[in-house]
């Protein structure tokens, strides 16, 4: 397991590297590789981990029982998912983890947490605190990208976020077409086609998954 993955990530900040081995070890860290498009973790699953992603990425996904897909979230290298569920007892998951292309996951058990130095534990704590605080953010983030009831709306929503995060109006976005469909709720022939009509009416430029955002001009 490389420990220079985990130095600097958001949930060791401030802890020296001597103190993220006894930590990695202590909450029993467990590496484990996933191929494309394997479920990590299920819907209905009651776990007590916390999962970071060395390499690749996943995407948190709601699946009904009528194949309907929601893509609620893309998560990087260096990233934590499965934070809530890992420090709320006998709560059955509600969403499920795909692999969103070849990965590396660790898992930390959270239930050793208990077992750390008081000062430890509370220095721990405080960045999981952060690492939830930030995935909250994101989340009421999304719900103002499938408020509005037109597609091109919803596109718009979204966009403008990853413009104003990256502060520049050329990006690329971690979503493929497909995906991006998910993410938004739309069909994705009826996303491809709003796209089109939006780069005629000479709103954006995009080319797959880079776009370019064009200021209005009176």
């Amino acid at each position: 397991m490389d420990i220079s993955v985990f130095i600097g990530s958001v949930l060791f900040k401030g802890f020296e590297e001597a103190e993220v081995n006894a930590l990695l070890a202590t909450l029993h860290a467990r590496e484990k590789p996933f191929g494309k498009g394997t479920m990590i973790l299920h819907s209905g699953d009651v776990i007590s981990t916390l999962c970071f992603v060395t390499s690749g990425s996943v995407t948190v996904e709601s699946n009904d029982m009528w194949g309907t897909r929601t893509i609620l979230n893309l998560v990087g290298k260096g990233q934590f998912f499965a934070e809530s569920y890992a420090l709320l007892p006998n709560e059955p998951m509600l969403v499920d983890v795909c692999a969103n292309e070849n990965c590396t996951i660790v898992f930390l058990d959270m239930q050793a947490v208990g077992r750390l130095d008081d000062n430890v534990r509370a220095r721990l704590l405080a960045n999981l605190l952060l690492i939830t605080t930030r995935k909250n953010l994101h989340l009421s983030s999304r719900s103002f990208h499938t408020a509005p009831r037109q597609v091109r709306g919803r596109i718009m929503a979204y966009l403008n976020t990853v413009s104003v995060q990256k502060k520049r109006r050329a990006f690329d976005i971690p979503f493929d077409r497909q995906q991006l469909a998910d993410y938004l709720n739309v069909e994705r022939s009826v996303l491809s086609n709003e796209l089109s009509k939006m780069q005629r009416d000479g709103l954006i430029r995009c080319r797959k998954n880079h776009f370019e955002m064009i200021a209005f001009s009176q």
